[in-house]
């Protein structure tokens, strides 16, 4: 049994929370990721992502209070939650924590926000949310 519930691309996670009301995404980056990289956007869909961090910028501890924290949003535990980071390792780590924390249905969404690096060790442009062309922002 996997320690959480498995991974999808950044398709299927923008096709879940597009045709599933109850679907969440959490976006588990840093402030500085967020203010400088940018963010998606769902407002096509008249959702918006919960911004929180797995980790701490800049020590980059992992957030004590990040199921706590989660758990405050009213969420219910069978609703399904997509997790996102840059490229899907703090997100698969923030999945695990929130099956542990009793949630059932917890995704790791695969190349994050930016994706892995190109040949010149770009991000943004080989996988990801950015590189599928989904819809964000940046402030």
């Amino acid at each position: 049994m996997s320690s959480y519930t498995g991974d999808v691309t950044v398709e299927e996670a923008w096709e879940a929370l597009s045709q599933n009301e109850g679907a969440v995404l959490i976006d588990v980056r840093t402030d500085a990721e967020w203010a400088f990289v940018g963010i998606c956007n769902l407002s096509l869909i008249n959702k918006s992502p919960i911004l929180m961090s797995w980790q701490i910028f800049p020590h980059m501890g992992i957030n004590a209070t990040f199921a706590q924290t989660i758990r405050g949003h009213n969420i219910s535990l069978d609703q399904p939650l997509y997790f996102l980071c840059r490229s899907g390792v703090r997100s698969k780590s923030a999945a695990e924590e929130m099956i542990k924390a009793g949630y059932e249905r917890c995704y790791n969404i695969l190349g994050g926000f930016e994706g892995d690096r190109n040949n010149v060790g770009h991000r943004g442009a080989l996988n990801g949310w950015k590189a599928a062309g989904l819809p964000w922002v940046q402030n």
